[in-house]
């Protein structure tokens, strides 16, 4: 027990949502009766008892569950990823841990100094400079001044932001701000470290010198909790994950679980065969010879898939229909990324070259 930092216990979060089209302006005469319409209702028994009703009950308003009976808990040194799809509740989860929201039901408890990095500029104070905004958060987080001293060299180094140190934040490109903002957060020695996607907006390198401090936050005993759409950089990084579904646990376990069923939820089928017959694709040599027919994605176990994890070995299947029977025959497989940018291309002949000894359908 004395090991759990962060306990939750059947967390809610509740929004009301309106669905009331509003006008493009307001006239005056808008304003005048919306005034009369509310002193009448101030001194009607009867509209005040309807103002009384909870807003759900208004057809004009909709209740919104961003989170519901959620549990869990972390121990002191957890890597914690949590995924799920855009609107799952990660960020309302992240927000409440991080006590800038308050939940509508359920209570949390957290045993520690908790730094948060949830979007770009969290924290900060535009008009003061990355020196005075160092300090500031230091003092949020409870640091004394001495301990900021000790730190501030190493934040900055980290940061990359010595030039710009002394000029107000406001002038901070995007990237220069969550450099700086992950670094104060990463380096005062919070007991529990909360990340959001906002490491997205740095280049590669940053991201994996943010990747590196975590792990080595996590060394140190310390508690990290991470959201990303990255889910190479979650299977990195974290050693147990949440996947939320429409603000719920589906699924706390391990990583790699958890990373397969938010594949699996993303893609109703897992068939991994595509059919090559009924649609044109990219083929060249001579069609008078051979035909594809379908092409098939395989994982380490033989089994055909369209996911695979990071590191998985994986193997490609094709069909093709031989008219005739040869030798020396060649197939290449072409990996482009979603922009048609090409990562890269397999030849059969890396192996050795095709034998068809007989015609007919041949799977390769």
């Amino acid at each position: 027990m004395s090991d759990t930092v962060i306990r939750v216990e059947n967390l809610g979060k509740r929004y009301i949502i309106g669905h009331q089209q509003q006008e493009r302006y307001t006239a005056l005469r808008d304003v005048l009766a919306n005034t009369a319409k509310g002193i009448t209702q101030r001194f009607n028994p009867k509209s005040r008892l309807r103002q009384t009703q909870p807003p759900f009950q208004n057809p004009n308003l909709e209740e919104f569950w961003a989170l519901k009976d959620v549990s869990f808990e972390v121990k002191r040194g957890d890597r914690i990823g949590i995924i799920g799809r855009n609107g799952a509740g990660k960020s309302t989860l992240l927000k409440i841990l991080s006590r800038i929201t308050e939940p509508t039901e359920g209570r949390i408890s957290i045993k520690g100094r908790v730094a948060s990095l949830l979007e770009v500029g969290t924290g900060f104070h535009p008009e003061l400079t990355g020196r005075e905004n160092i300090y500031l958060n230091g003092a949020i987080l409870g640091m004394s001044k001495v301990e900021i001293r000790r730190k501030f060299d190493e934040i900055v180094a980290f940061a990359e932001v010595e030039r710009f140190l002394d000029t107000p934040v406001k002038r901070y490109s995007s990237g220069m701000y969550v450099r700086l903002a992950f670094a104060v957060a990463a380096h005062l020695e919070p007991e529990i470290l909360v990340v959001d996607e906002v490491l997205a907006v740095g280049d590669v390198q940053f991201q994996k010198k943010c990747l590196g401090k975590m792990k080595d936050v996590a060394g140190e005993g310390r508690t990290v909790l991470f959201v990303s759409h990255n889910m190479g950089a979650i299977e990195a990084l974290c050693e147990k994950g949440i996947f939320l579904t429409k603000g719920q646990i589906n699924f706390l376990g391990d990583t790699k679980e958890a990373i397969q069923r938010y594949a699996g939820q993303n893609n109703a089928s897992l068939s991994g065969v595509v059919d090559l017959t009924a649609r044109k694709t990219e083929r060249y040599g001579p069609q008078q010879l051979a035909t594809l027919r379908s092409l098939c994605l395989l994982d380490s176990t033989g089994n055909p898939t369209d996911q695979l994890q990071m590191g998985q070995p994986a193997s490609f299947r094709v069909e093709i229909d031989f008219r005739t029977a040869g030798e020396g025959l060649e197939i290449g497989i072409a990996i482009s990324n979603l922009y048609g940018v090409y990562l890269h291309y397999l030849v059969s002949n890396w192996e050795d070259n095709l034998v068809i000894p007989h015609p007919g359908s041949h799977k390769i």
